[in-house]
């Protein structure tokens, strides 16, 4: 795993050598092992490098032997063993033994259409100086960022950080107004927008094509999901198919010439893939965990039971409940707001497992793609409702209910009628959209300031939602939502939070659960086999009752929980009133001061629990003391 960054000047100018190891510098914790530079012409690549393969070889930038092709890479790629062999068989000769070269060479054989090739993680550029062309490429599913943005001067700049585009002088600072309503209904900037205005992420299954003599960029898409129910086969059949695909991802991703472990939970998808790895391995596989002194936070034992079953090489480590010293830091790594407290024990958990190894499997992406979170099943439950009642009847009765009814923050959502009777008026993509906001509709026009709400000329982030729905032609309806994650959530918040928290300790972390084959396929099978009598990821769990304990597989879903209701009332409760009412904040004008002031009074009193909003409010404080 390494670091990118690049500048294209389209007048031919030699980009600053001083400019450009800045650049690379400055994201030194991504790949502390080494760094290279690259300066031809206009163009100017660098890389800061994580040996993970190929120790001695490898070093970055590399160029053909004939001096046309150079690539600056950040990524894994799994098959490229079977790529180098099929470019031998076209004359092509290696000098390294690792994936990169594979990469630079298979983009010589092919050009853009290579991409289509490599299965893997991956964010990388290329400098073809016969075509007059770089091209930019970034993995199917977001797992490695790709920042970039067109400055003033005819000059092209990309990094894997924000903060590398940041360092060039004519970087833009100009906030985007939608992304700030964007953050504070889902907790990130989705993609491919960032909090600026001109800078932006290049999109999962994206490439860009740009001409270094025009300065023309195109933006291109080569891969998509698709959700469309053609498995034919049995459930017997999807599940020894299932199990026999989730093996080889886990597999493939166990080659590294450095210690190799895994992230364990002792949820179903970290324990998968450790029982795979297991499998895989005549050494007891290294695994990590982070329990929590609140049995309400701790999933600890549940992980002990799963190292213990598969006689891995464990090592756990406790979190006070109270350990908020990496709030002030956070912002430092994530460069632009960003709202998920899970990042605090996701970092706590990277810095355990570097302690012991340089590359780490975990079990991402299956919540997603297996239909795993609780909110699916009650989605669902609202839209068997809403879809047996006229819509012409539905609204106007089921809106005014909602209006009047009672809110009940205390009870489980199936049961508040309010919430029910608000999913039940609208639409089903509005109704989900509506449930993973953070600050509902509602909160965030009292939340932004007149002058807010005037620049935002009646944008709200459901449009993010509603164009990602418009671009699939499922008529699916827990695959639409499936589909509506992976593409915001998924990209934005998740795979996120794992890349910055991972490489802020220069480890590689990779996702078997995320192989681009292996979810194709899933996306083909009946949402039945995914979602069935409300139980998620029913095909894995069943597949799994072979090698996993019942209780492991039927538990209720814990994930990684920070106690910030209980924070802000007590610990942090002088913190988050002055971030939330500081001098940054209500001079922002974005932000209504009577407004914020109920939020944290009502919070602080017992009366609501806006612990989420205010976290979300607190992150945004620490990211203008950044950007002023």
């Amino acid at each position: 795993m390494c670091g990118i960054a690049g500048i294209t000047n389209f007048s031919g100018q030699t980009p600053s050598e001083d400019l450009l190891k800045l650049m690379t510098d400055v994201i030194e914790h991504r790949g502390p092992d080494g760094s290279g530079a690259y300066i031809s012409g206009g163009i100017a690549f660098g890389h800061r490098r994580l040996s993970i393969i190929d120790l001695a070889g490898g070093h970055q930038p590399m160029t053909t032997s004939d001096d046309r092709v150079t690539i600056t890479y950040n990524g894994e790629i799994y098959n490229f063993p079977e790529l180098r062999e099929e470019l031998k068989a076209l004359g092509y000769q290696f000098k390294t033994s690792g994936d990169t070269e594979v990469i630079l060479q298979a983009y010589h054989a092919w050009g853009p259409k290579s991409v289509e090739r490599i299965r893997g993680m991956f964010a990388y550029a290329i400098h073809d100086k016969q075509n007059n062309e770089v091209f930019i490429a970034r993995d199917r599913l977001g797992i490695k960022p790709l920042f970039y943005a067109q400055l003033s001067g005819d000059t092209f700049v990309f990094g894997s950080e924000l903060k590398s585009l940041k360092l060039h002088p004519n970087f833009n600072s100009s906030l985007r107004t939608e992304s700030t309503e964007e953050y504070f209904a889902l907790g990130y900037v989705p993609e491919p927008h960032t909090i600026y205005k001109n800078v932006m992420k290049l999109e999962p299954g994206h490439t860009l094509l740009i001409n270094t003599m025009t300065g023309r960029i195109e933006n291109n898409q080569y891969w998509n999901i698709e959700f469309n129910s053609d498995y034919k086969g049995s459930f017997n059949d999807a599940s020894r198919e299932l199990d026999a695909r989730v093996e080889e991802a886990v597999r493939i991703r166990m080659r590294a010439d450095v210690p190799l472990g895994a992230f364990l939970s002792g949820g179903v998808d970290s324990s998968a893939v450790v029982a795979n790895m297991a499998k895989n391995s005549a050494d007891p596989v290294n695994t990590c965990s982070i329990g929590f002194k609140q049995a309400d936070f701790d999933e600890s034992d549940y992980a002990d039971q799963i190292a213990e079953q598969y006689k891995t090489s464990h090592k756990s480590k406790f979190v006070d409940p109270n350990d908020f010293s990496l709030v002030d830091k956070l912002m430092d790594y994530y460069d632009e707001p960003y709202a998920d407290s899970s990042a605090l024990p996701t970092f706590r958990v990277c810095e355990l497992a570097r302690e012991n190894v340089t590359v780490a499997l975990s079990g991402d992406g299956g919540d997603e793609h297996l239909a795993g979170y609780r909110r699916y099943k009650l989605q669902m439950f609202e839209q068997n409702l809403r879809s047996k009642i006229p819509s012409a009847i539905r609204k106007p009765i089921f809106g005014t209910l909602g209006s009047i009814y009672p809110k009940a923050d205390w009870a489980p959502r199936i049961f508040r009628a309010k919430t029910t009777f608000q999913g039940i008026a609208r639409s089903h993509v509005e109704s989900y959209f509506h449930g993973v906001s953070i600050l509902k509709p509602e909160m965030r026009q009292k939340l932004y300031s007149p002058k807010m709400k005037s620049d935002l000329q009646d944008y709200t982030a459901l449009e993010v939602f509603n164009k990602h729905a418009s671009e699939t032609d499922t008529d699916d309806p827990l695959s639409m939502i499936q589909y509506l994650d992976i593409k915001t959530y998924l990209a934005g918040d998740i795979l996120t939070k794992v890349d910055r928290a991972s490489m802020a300790y220069s480890l590689e972390v990779r996702v078997p659960l995320l192989d681009h084959e292996l979810v194709g396929w899933i996306a083909t099978l009946p949402s039945s086999f995914k979602l069935n009598n409300g139980e998620g990821k029913y095909i894995f769990k069943k597949l799994l009752e072979k090698d996993l304990p019942h209780d492991i597989l039927y538990r209720p879903k814990m994930g990684f929980r920070v106690p910030l209701k209980s924070w802000f009332r007590n610990e942090l409760k002088e913190k988050i009133k002055s971030a939330v009412l500081s001098e940054r904040m209500l001079d922002s004008g974005y932000f209504d001061q009577g407004y914020l002031t109920t939020l944290i009074n009502d919070h602080q009193s017992g009366l609501r629990d806006h612990s989420a909003p205010l976290w979300t409010l607190m992150m945004y404080d620490q990211f203008l003391a950044r950007h002023a």
